[in-house]
């Protein structure tokens, strides 16, 4: 995986490419590597905003992901190419709100979305600490950069059989 030129005004994106062995009994990517796959995405962009594993080691201070809800939207399968963008939809001082899309990369339709909640962790005390300033700066930036596009359809989404 490899991560393109990111800045809050271009947004963030993330190049990956389906392996066999995340290839299921179905024929298709297998649901766990979806969230791999969106996990990486996660990190990559927690390393834009200064969360990185140097920042992990000196500060003692981590990020734990409290909720997450995916959405498999089309199949993709072995050996596509997909890019998977991600913004933040709020955050406050300690958690920042993501959401994922996977696109198929060189035909441009949407796999699959990712939504979570991650929490900046004291983990000396293994409770949530407030971001430091820098990084609570980077994320405002990134807010205030995305704030005006629109609402992903699949953000906030409840699972339910609808009657």
């Amino acid at each position: 995986m490899n991560a393109a030129v990111n800045r809050p005004e271009t947004g963030f994106t993330l190049h990956g490419r389906v392996r066999g062995e995340w290839i299921d009994y179905n024929g298709h990517m297998n649901v766990a590597y979806y969230v791999l796959a969106f996990d990486q995405a996660t990190d990559a962009f927690l390393d834009v905003l200064g969360l990185d594993a140097d920042y992990r080691a000196r500060c003692r201070h981590t990020t734990f992901v409290l909720e997450m809800h995916v959405n498999y939207v089309r199949e993709i399968d072995r050996d596509q190419p997909y890019v998977i963008a991600t913004r933040i939809l709020d955050a406050d001082h300690k958690r920042v709100h993501l959401f994922h899309e996977m696109r198929h990369a060189s035909e441009g339709w949407l796999a699959a979305t990712n939504e979570l909640m991650v929490m900046h962790i004291d983990m000396e005390a293994r409770r949530g600490a407030d971001f430091p300033p820098d990084v609570a700066a980077r994320a405002e930036a990134w807010l205030a950069a995305q704030r005006t596009l629109p609402w992903p359809e699949q953000a906030g989404s409840v699972i339910g059989i609808r009657r």
